[in-house]
């Protein structure tokens, strides 16, 4: 029998091996991160519980306002300004931005309840104009984060429409909260 054969008893062993390996990843990495099912408390820890459990139906009925917003910035060199609406999951958002000249944009959802270093990152990139429809797939915020990394001023223009109740303002003066719909009689 040649050296690089396996005898019947290694390739069982090793037929033994791959399968625990395999049931291993299934428990602490598929379960948790696909079925939302955690035994061994890994999937939590490594921030993958319930990974794919953000669903959203095709038709959804709202209770909430429906509103509309339109908003400027204009950016130094370098300078940045970040804007996210509060949407609740399944609720969902027109928008449509462009700016003078190039930025460069993060598009993040912070879910209700964690930390914001545990944002969720959907669109990054740099360009001068962006539109679509978002669905919120957890309560939060959810908006942009546009930096000017150019040398000369740039106007940012944001229009949405959508069943938000909020948009807050994070920039070099603080955050500033506006309110919509039923929220902007209180």
């Amino acid at each position: 029998m040649a050296d690089s054969q396996l005898s019947g008893r290694q390739l069982i062993l090793s037929g033994i091996a791959a399968m625990a390996a395999a049931s291993i990843a299934f428990v602490v990495f598929i379960l948790p991160a696909e079925f939302n099912r955690d035994p061994t408390g890994l999937g939590e820890a490594m921030g993958i519980a319930g990974m794919s459990g953000y669903s959203v139906g095709a038709l959804a009925q709202e209770d909430a306002a429906y509103s509309t917003d339109a908003v400027t910035f204009e950016l130094a060199p370098f300078e940045s300004i970040e804007y996210k609406y509060a949407l609740l999951a399944g609720q969902s958002m027109l928008y449509q931005w462009s700016a003078e000249d190039r930025v460069y944009f993060d598009f993040h959802s912070e879910e209700a309840g964690r930390d914001p270093e545990d944002a969720v990152t959907f669109a990054i990139g740099e360009t001068a104009r962006a539109d679509g429809t978002y669905v919120a797939p957890f309560d939060g915020i959810h908006g942009w984060f546009w930096e000017n990394r150019g040398s000369a001023v740039v106007v940012v223009r944001l229009e949405t429409t959508g069943y938000y109740s909020t948009a807050t303002t994070y920039g070099p003066s603080g955050a500033y909260t506006r309110r919509f719909g039923d929220e902007a009689s209180q």
